[in-house]
């Protein structure tokens, strides 16, 4: 079914569950949620560590990286079809995928490439998000990626972009405020004006991660701790609008348990409208 804008669930604050911490994430407290990589587990065979949170009643939210939405092809029907299945057998509140490019002509690009911000480009995945849409049992949330490089033709800033696409659509945003970090520091992008540009209403949930700056670069890595500057642009994004739900991603290099607590009470606090919450995260 076609997703709608606004009435998004209430989520709360969650953690990407992987393999390598699926103990820990059982035993964290006050996990309300989780985010699985849809390609990393087949729903006819779900993860015990999986199964065990969802009779515990938290929700359970695929996240897609392969559909590529952002490509000149439509969807791929047995990339869906799987997609949808997984949706079903976790019972999820909605499914979630980037908006980006990864593929031409079957060959991957092995990384998520920004689209070209055109009008045409915008009509082409716009007829991809319905055709998702309609396949996809629950509704549909586009993430905003790590931008190493944007295309010189480009005619929208990203937050017009997906607010057209959004307003055409009735697509969801999950907002990755690390990601639009990545695009401050990499592209000089007004961050905190591209979150004000952003429709509320469309926003699902929102992600925060850790990176590293190498030779002037920033790398959206998922396995250094969170940096102020992401928090602080989650406050910003508070400053607007609560956001249903935030999700902490990592995916290596995993600290101690106390560690993921910590970084998830600092998200917390910045919900709460506690600034002290942007300092209690590690400097890069």
């Amino acid at each position: 079914m076609d997703g709608s804008s606004g009435a998004w669930p209430t989520l709360g604050v969650g953690i990407g569950w992987r393999d390598e911490i699926d103990v820990v994430v059982e035993q964290l407290p006050g996990v309300e949620w989780v985010e699985v990589v849809a390609e990393n587990i087949s729903p006819d065979r779900l993860p015990p560590s999986i199964r065990l949170l969802l009779a515990r009643g938290l929700p359970v939210v695929p996240h897609g990286v392969a559909l590529g939405l952002g490509g000149a092809c439509l969807p791929d029907k047995a990339r869906l079809d799987r997609l949808a299945r997984l949706a079903g057998a976790l019972d999820a509140p909605l499914v979630t995928e980037h908006l980006a490019f990864v593929r031409s002509g079957g060959t991957e690009a092995g990384h998520l490439l920004p689209v070209p911000r055109t009008r045409e480009a915008l009509g082409v995945i716009a007829e991809n998000v319905r055709v998702a849409q309609r396949e996809l049992p629950v509704p549909l949330a586009l993430e905003n990626i790590a931008p190493h490089f944007a295309w010189p033709e480009d005619e929208l800033t990203e937050a017009q972009f997906l607010a057209e696409l959004a307003d055409r659509t009735g697509v969801g945003l999950l907002v990755d405020v690390a990601n639009l970090y990545t695009g401050q520091v990499n592209l000089g992008v007004d961050a905190a004006a591209e979150i004000a540009a952003l429709p509320v209403e469309a926003i699902a949930y929102a992600h925060v991660a850790g990176g590293r700056l190498i030779d002037g670069v920033w790398h959206d890595t998922h396995t250094h701790p969170l940096p102020p500057p992401v928090l602080e642009l989650l406050a910003e994004l508070c400053g607007r609008v609560r956001p249903p739900g935030v999700l902490l991603e990592r995916d290596g290099n995993y600290p101690p348990p106390r560690a993921l607590s910590a970084e998830l009470e600092a998200i917390r606090q910045v919900l709460r409208g506690d600034e002290t919450g942007c300092r209690t995260a590690r400097p890069v």
